[in-house]
């Protein structure tokens, strides 16, 4: 008779507890049924009606041709030596994009981190200005800056730096330029948010034991940043070798999208598809290797 009265306490306490946390899941996935609903809306659908125009027959008149199923599309992109090269071509733009945003990013980052008061005010709004004009306004900025008769071939030739204008526009290094700007605010900021949350003193003991300032910082400041060092890395990266604007205004290379856009407007839709999805795939695969790769040196991401 004693056991009776301490078991049934403990039962509603149990049952009370099991409603609880079902009640907050449920409160859970109802606040994220609004990012689920947009998700599937703007990215999941979207995807498999692009993969089903991939495995369709091309049509004169329409996307695709209905109640059709075919490879043609894929052997097409798979056996044309021209898109492989323009492959190539977005993944050099990002490759050298990224790098080179990592790296200015960091340093950028690093002073950011370092300075105080007005200064450290000033650096930041220089990082957050870009994001407040459009991206084709600031895409086309570099037209007059970069053009033969440009203010940056002006200023190289009146300090004897060359003896005739270089042609930095169009081409691939008027497409470097345009891309990094373009990215570099969000490899900054990714950098920054992770910088903000180390200790200083850190620094600091590694230097009262003997570590240079180059070195403090390779092997204690870096190792603690990869989080946001491939944060950058795969916003840069992804960002670059799909890149639009910059190619398409600053150079008359053919690039991944803008290849895209040419078979959509000459109604090669299952090829654009089959070119996308192949592209997506790459992305992936080489997503996949960054995280790898950077996550030896500090990083602490999970791809699951």
């Amino acid at each position: 008779m004693t056991e009776t009265p301490t078991r049934v306490p403990t039962s509603i306490a149990a049952v009370r507890e099991r409603i609880a946390g079902q009640s907050s899941s449920n409160r859970a996935l109802l606040l994220m049924a609004p990012l689920l609903a947009f998700e599937l809306l703007v990215f999941v659908i979207p995807f498999f009606i692009l993969l089903r125009i991939s495995f369709a027959e091309s049509s004169a008149n329409f996307v695709y041709a209905e109640g059709t199923v075919s490879l043609e599309a894929y052997a097409s992109v798979l056996t044309n030596e021209l898109l492989w090269s323009i492959v190539g071509y977005s993944f050099l733009i990002g490759v050298v994009v990224t790098v080179l945003s990592v790296l200015i990013g960091l340093f950028y980052a690093y002073a950011i981190w370092r300075s105080t008061g007005l200064v450290k005010s000033l650096l930041l709004f220089s990082v957050v200005l870009p994001l407040l004009t459009t991206l084709v306004i600031r895409t086309y900025a570099f037209r007059p800056l970069l053009s033969p008769t440009g203010t940056l071939n002006e200023i190289l030739l009146s300090l004897g730096l060359l003896s005739e204008p270089i042609s930095f526009y169009p081409g691939t290094i008027a497409v470097v330029i345009g891309q990094l700007y373009i990215v570099l605010p969000y490899a900054v900021l990714a950098i920054y948010s992770v910088l903000a949350t180390m200790d200083w003193h850190v620094v600091e003991a590694a230097r009262d034991l003997g570590a240079s300032r180059p070195r403090s910082i390779l092997e204690v400041v870096v190792p603690q940043v990869m989080p946001g060092i491939i944060v950058a890395t795969v916003i840069s990266f992804a960002w670059s070798v799909g890149a639009y604007a910059a190619p398409g205004v600053l150079s008359s290379s053919l690039t991944f999208a803008i290849q895209v856009e040419d078979m959509m407007y000459g109604m090669r839709y299952p090829e654009a598809g089959a070119f996308s999805v192949l592209m997506l795939l790459l992305m992936l695969a080489s997503i996949a290797i960054i995280f790898t790769v950077l996550n030896r040196f500090g990083g602490e991401f999970d791809l699951a």
